[in-house]
């Protein structure tokens, strides 16, 4: 399930210039690849993925653009893992996610129905988060091929 489409760098820097962060190279390339690979990375993934690109770039400058995006309301952390903090893209439409105990990848998927209202108006809700976790396709296809 693919919640939104990949995101140029146009639309990535108005969605910065509208939630009042200043874009830089090093932000927009975090948001990017967050928002356009959709794997929902850690922070060393992410690091992992775009420092070739930046050969000045430091761990630092990622968690730094890290926590700045979750602030002004772009990204969100996840924490599917107890102690492994994962992003994932904030302006998109409420979903679950679903991570696969085999390869460890994490999908978007839809919320169950009836799951969005809260029942009680003197809070506000920012997000629900619903975590499915079993086996992916993938890794089931290749199970079933080696028995």
């Amino acid at each position: 399930m693919q919640i939104v489409e990949t995101l140029n760098q146009t639309a990535l820097i108005k969605m910065m210039h509208e939630s009042g962060l200043r874009p830089s190279a090093q932000r927009l390339s975090v948001l990017s690849h967050v928002a356009n690979t959709r794997k929902h990375p850690s922070a060393d993934e992410i690091y992992n993925d775009i420092s070739p690109f930046y050969p000045s770039l430091s761990r630092t400058t990622v968690y730094n653009s890290l926590h700045a995006l979750v602030e002004c309301g772009l990204l969100r952390t996840l924490e599917i893992e107890s102690g492994n903090l994962r992003y994932d893209l904030a302006p998109q439409p409420p979903h679950s996610h679903f991570a696969c105990r085999c390869c460890g990848k994490i999908y978007d998927a839809m919320l169950p129905s009836g799951i969005e209202g809260f029942g009680n108006p003197d809070f506000e809700v920012e997000y629900v988060d619903v975590v499915y976790r079993g086996i992916c396709p993938s890794c089931k296809n290749k199970k079933s091929q080696t028995k």
